[in-house]
């Protein structure tokens, strides 16, 4: 940095904010650190009695807080998104719409981890809506080595590291098993709950079958839904390790590949989730989501409407963030389940 005569500052940074006091009236920096002196700037910086200032040189090895907080955007930056302007090399990204938010973790581990820029995003694999904050991203020093942000662009990779996918409303099918309720015994209590969970999203039950604990009729049952067009199917009960469960049995009969029976989540271990060879989704809900507040589904459920593939290898890193507390008042999302790191 190197002190020079204020009218000779256009183009250069300013190392330092330049404070404005008028008595009574105003108290407040008129130009910030950082700010990048243009000609017209002179004439206020003159007046607040400014006639020299301390400016950072100017370096082609160099970038301005504000242009490498640019590369950053760049890096972070999907689609749906839209980006504030840099501020002090900040710059923050919002959603365009309602969807699905996804981090690339360990793209993010990977630029934090280079120092001097750091990027913080709210909880990936969770629904965000329209105008919600999803990113933000800061430049530590004043100027920052050109050298450096083409290291974070190399370690971040081709992709963006955020991406926002809209999610979408699709006709289902539940499959209510259980001879109890087949038989009239005891009222279906599992489909009310799916519907409203499924109205939040914006998705219809076309189709409802109770073919009772026979495995062939639960796989007929399936066959038809998906033959009437049901974009999901969603069976209910059944899949403890019962002799008369024989939930998942019936889905296997299908044709369907089975991605996992059993996740590392309370509530909702003995959840099941598949896919058809078209990649409709076809999943076998325990009894624990009829009655618990949250479970696996909550977590699951916004990938399936996402069109983004559930996975053995996303399931099993849920365990660390999988235990639902059971809080008396439920703050889901805002909370910890689901979010390990």
């Amino acid at each position: 940095m190197k002190l020079i005569r204020t009218e000779d500052a256009v183009g250069h940074v300013l190392c330092h904010d330049i404070t404005q006091i008028i008595p009574g009236v105003v108290k407040d920096a008129v130009f910030r650190k950082g700010h990048i002196v243009r000609p017209e700037d002179i004439p206020v910086l003159l007046s607040v009695g400014k006639e020299h200032l301390y400016v950072w040189e100017r370096d082609e090895n160099m970038l301005h807080e504000d242009e490498a907080a640019e590369i950053l955007r760049q890096i972070c930056q999907g689609g749906n998104m839209t980006a504030s302007a840099p501020k002090e090399g900040k710059i923050e990204l919002t959603a365009d719409c309602d969807g699905l938010f996804l981090a690339d973790v360990e793209g993010l581990r990977r630029v934090n981890a280079l120092g001097e820029m750091m990027i913080a995003t709210r909880s990936s694999g969770f629904p965000v809506r329209k105008g919600d904050k999803l990113c933000g991203t800061r430049v530590i020093p004043l100027v920052m080595e050109k050298k450096k942000m083409e290291q974070a662009k190399a370690v971040a990779g081709d992709k963006p590291l955020l991406s926002l996918l809209p999610m979408k409303a699709k006709r289902y099918g539940v499959v209510t098993t259980g001879s109890e309720v087949q038989k009239g015994l005891i009222q279906d209590a599992f489909t009310p709950v799916l519907q409203k969970k499924l109205a939040e999203y914006g998705s219809e039950m076309i189709a409802h079958a109770v073919p009772g604990d026979d495995s062939a009729a639960i796989t007929a049952a399936i066959l038809e839904m998906l033959d009437k067009g049901c974009e999901m199917v969603l069976c209910t009960g059944g899949m403890s390790v019962d002799p008369d469960d024989r939930t998942p049995l019936a889905i296997r009969n299908t044709g369907a590949r089975v991605v996992s029976y059993g996740a590392p989540v309370l509530p909702g271990a003995m959840f099941l989730v598949s896919y058809l060879p078209d990649g409709r989704p076809v999943c076998g809900l325990p009894g624990c989501v009829m009655y618990a507040k949250r479970t696996i589904f909550d977590l699951v459920l916004p990938r399936l409407l996402a069109d983004v593939e559930v996975t053995a290898d996303w399931l099993a890193g849920l365990g660390n963030g999988g235990l639902c507390l059971n809080c008396p008042e439920c703050h889901f999302p805002n909370c910890g389940f689901g979010k390990g790191v």
